[in-house]
């Protein structure tokens, strides 16, 4: 009997990794132990390796023998327009994350200011131009490249923090004309772009925002967003500033019926930090960067993939 019982007590915790295994859903839950990550490819063969901000890193989940190509989620890293790479600690974070529930993520490096983006308004948005030009060229690559990623390219993902999301929203929402004239409005431009011709599929947003937020009348893209409450970076709301943020999005995108959803941190700020301090992240803020992930694969799979 105790032999029987010894027995019991070692299949136990097998037993429950299987049930686990099971009942995980791929695209919401985490369903793969390992990570495969290709280092400084480049997302426009015109450049060269020494062109860094036209590289981008993959993630792909380890070992994945689905026939099926799959979701792909192409993500933008914070900094001001100023600073950042790909190589962020977050970054790295939020492709393991994604990654191990089986999307395939491109974590990009775009062009960064020369001038003053933090200081001057007409200067970030100014990059943030420049940005949307490299998002749209990387998203023409990986749709001309999709066989060779195993990517669905009707399920293209824009995904960032901070600046990284500003330009995620704004590649959607926005063209070239509204960009200049939020710079100069006594200029007339002609708005001839369609809204949403790269027919992405939602668009997750860690702490960014619209220059305006009437432009989501103009498109319905799903928008799942994560704010800190106490964001002194980029206000949660508007405020009277140029920014709508996290909370303005989801209030105005709930007014045109745009699918959207909202996780807010009441006690946090820029990066979901106490105190933004963009060269320490605590173990407390990178688990609650992992629970924006599993927030916004939760509705990504309720929007994307669930069968009603």
């Amino acid at each position: 009997m105790k032999h029987i019982l010894l027995n019991l007590l070692f299949l136990l915790p097998v037993i429950n990794s299987f049930s686990q295994n099971i009942h995980s859903l791929k695209y919401k839950d985490i369903v793969f132990d390992k990570i495969d990550v290709q280092k400084d490819l480049l997302f426009s063969s015109a450049d060269s390796i020494k062109e860094s901000y036209r590289q981008f890193d993959l993630y792909q989940p380890a070992n994945d023998s689905s026939i099926q190509k799959r979701p792909l989620i192409i993500w933008l890293h914070g900094g001001g327009f100023k600073y950042g790479t790909k190589n962020a600690k977050e970054i790295k974070i939020w492709g393991n994350e994604f990654a191990k529930r089986g999307y395939v993520v491109a974590a990009l490096n775009y062009r960064l200011s020369k001038e003053h983006p933090v200081r001057k308004f007409k200067d970030l948005v100014e990059a943030c131009y420049d940005a949307v030009d490299d998002m749209q060229t990387a998203i023409n690559y990986f749709k001309t490249n999709a066989n060779n990623f195993k990517i669905d390219t009707s399920k293209i993902i824009l995904g960032g923090n901070s600046a990284g999301a500003v330009i995620a929203l704004q590649t959607v929402y926005s063209n070239r004309a509204d960009l200049q004239n939020v710079i100069d409005s006594n200029k007339t431009i002609a708005n001839t772009n369609n809204y949403n011709s790269l027919n992405i599929a939602a668009i997750v947003n860690f702490w960014g925002a619209l220059f305006d937020d009437d432009w989501l009348s103009r498109a319905n893209v799903p928008i799942v967003s994560v704010a800190g409450a106490k964001d002194k970076i980029v206000p949660i709301d508007t405020k009277g500033v140029a920014f709508f943020g996290a909370l303005a999005i989801h209030k105005k995108a709930n007014s045109v019926h745009i699918l959207n959803d909202i996780k807010i941190y009441k006690e946090y700020g820029h990066e979901l930090q106490k105190r933004f301090n963009p060269f320490f992240r605590s173990d407390a803020t990178k688990q609650r960067w992992r629970e924006a992930a599993e927030f916004s694969s939760n509705f990504l799979y309720k929007t994307l993939f669930k069968k009603n």
